[in-house]
């Protein structure tokens, strides 16, 4: 009897804990493919040099609005590519994910003073993002 609740129990648990796990990586994919192009596009507006950023004097890191375009427009496209990649499921895809998203973090937070409200909801979006990757699906992670 003990083996017989034992194995019902192991089996139903990793079906619905793997179909869980896996829509995590999903819900990171999305977000990541959509927080991507959201990048793009503030890059392609920084870079022509739009009025919809506010411009800040004596900001500890300033930087010339174009530079930082280029900096979105470009962690913008290898995000929307590791996005895409994450959708086939490879473990390399979480890892490059994961560091990507670190990176696109600590890009808006220097790039609070010129879009902040934007800025702090991609923050917080990566920061999902990183959860999502790390809770990632244990079958894959384990030897």
């Amino acid at each position: 009897m003990a083996s017989h609740v034992g194995a019902g129990h192991t089996g139903t648990a990793d079906r619905s804990s793997s179909a869980a796990v896996t829509g995590w990586t999903v819900f990171a994919a999305t977000l990541m493919v959509f927080g991507g192009f959201m990048a793009i596009l503030a890059g392609i507006s920084a870079i022509a040099k739009d009025n919809v950023f506010v411009r800040t004097v004596n900001y500890t890191y300033a930087f010339n609005l174009t530079g930082w375009g280029w900096v979105h427009l470009i962690l913008g496209i290898v995000v929307v590519l590791a996005g895409i990649a994450l959708f086939t499921g490879a473990l390399w895809a979480r890892v490059v994910g994961v560091v990507v998203a670190g990176l696109v973090m600590i890009a808006n937070f220097l790039w609070i003073p010129y879009y902040p409200f934007w800025a702090l909801v991609l923050i917080v979006v990566n920061a999902f993002v990183i959860w999502a990757l790390c809770t990632g699906n244990r079958d894959t992670l384990s030897p």
